[in-house]
């Protein structure tokens, strides 16, 4: 949990015009949320080109995906992560579960001439482990072969 940067307001999504209030900012986030089918009680609200993101979500895989949706709009620049995970993340070795806050997710900024197959290639060393970027970005991208410069991806371990 904390703030998450993206750096990139003039890139991502356009869901809402500039200058609307920040009520209209917060509810167009929500209802692209609501047609990805993420599932969680999450609140949203957007304060300038920050929007903080809290409630509970069923586990951490979601409260990533959460974040990088919130992240990826056009005219947010960062996400303030209030989120709590019902479920705990995986356990570490040795069986037991994190008790500390779960560290930020490893993620990729896309730049003009990325593919998921040479992003892959870069995380992993074998560009035919695109599958794994495809399936943490899922639902926000819907085909391997439609990302963008600016998009933020994550990145499994």
């Amino acid at each position: 949990m904390g703030l998450f940067d993206f750096f990139k307001r003039d890139k991502g999504k356009k869901l809402f015009q500039e200058n609307a209030a920040a009520e209209a900012k917060a509810q167009a986030i929500r209802q692209e949320i609501a047609r990805l089918g993420l599932p969680g009680n999450i609140t949203v609200a957007v304060e300038g080109s920050r929007v903080k993101v809290g409630g509970s979500v069923p586990d951490e895989a979601t409260r990533r995906k959460l974040m990088v949706i919130t992240g990826n709009v056009q005219g947010i620049d960062s996400v303030d992560d209030q989120m709590q995970p019902q479920q705990p993340a995986p356990a570490a070795q040795g069986g037991a579960a994190p008790t500390a806050p779960s560290a930020p997710p490893r993620v990729h900024t896309v730049e003009s001439g990325d593919s998921l197959s040479k992003i892959a290639k870069q995380y992993y060393g074998d560009p035919n482990q695109y599958p794994k970027i495809f399936q943490a970005n899922t639902p926000m991208i819907k085909d391997p072969d439609e990302i963008y410069p600016g998009q933020v991806l994550l990145i499994p371990d």
